[in-house]
């Protein structure tokens, strides 16, 4: 029985949803500092991991918007601790839930494994509603070093006792489906923005627009 796996920001989460529930008191920059803010803090994760250094997923996220405050100076930077508090509780993608759910009711574990530290991938959870859902919620923290390193999607196997073909991984981000691929996953990419294809060599095994696709036969079967 396979296990499906999510990514967390991005693929059940909304990253910029932060900045939509302030857009009116941020202004006309709003997208800009949301597409920055996800950019770097995404950046920070790599290079530190290509260094050998790890610092948790909360503080790049605040030192991300921190850059992306001074990189908008017309931003009220007193807005700081509102975003982050907003970011603490991002909205879910309204097909997340659902998608879960069917999931569960068709017999299968689920988990996410995730950036995300622990803290605040239980807050985003639970604001969700998505915990009856999820049989794991897996992060980084414990091992120290940020996707697409396969340290972090070992983190399934040693939780579920699995081989990686019985692993069903979804995520929104190209560069983490071709690292849960190059691991032995089977791969699902969300790509709701209509982004063109890269990593030829590491091809998901199917490429949906919407969460709610996922059930069908595509990803589970066998290769």
């Amino acid at each position: 029985m396979p296990v499906f796996v999510f990514d967390a920001y991005g693929t059940l989460f909304d990253v910029h949803a932060a900045i939509a529930r302030h857009r009116d008191a941020i202004g006309p920059e709003a997208d800009r500092l949301s597409d920055l803010w996800r950019t770097k803090q995404l950046e920070y994760t790599w290079t530190l991991s290509l260094a050998g250094r790890f610092v948790d997923f909360w503080t790049l996220t605040e030192r991300a918007l921190d850059f992306s405050l001074a990189r908008f100076p017309s931003v009220d930077p007193a807005m700081r601790p509102r975003l982050l508090d907003a970011y603490r509780v991002l909205d879910a993608y309204p097909d997340a839930r659902e998608t879960l759910q069917a999931l569960k009711a068709a017999g299968k574990r689920t988990a996410i494994l995730s950036n995300g530290t622990f803290r605040m991938l239980a807050s985003a959870v639970e604001a969700a509603g998505l915990g009856p859902c999820l049989d794991a919620v897996l992060s980084v923290e414990s091992v120290g070093v940020y996707k697409p390193r396969p340290e972090v999607y070992r983190l399934v196997i040693d939780t579920f006792a699995v081989a990686p073909a019985e692993v069903a991984f979804v995520s929104s981000n190209r560069w983490d489906v071709m690292g849960a691929a190059a691991y032995g996953f089977r791969t699902a990419w969300i790509n709701r923005a209509g982004l063109p294809e890269e990593y030829h060599d590491l091809a998901p095994r199917c490429v949906l627009t919407t969460l709610a696709e996922l059930p069908g036969p595509r990803i589970a079967d066998p290769a």
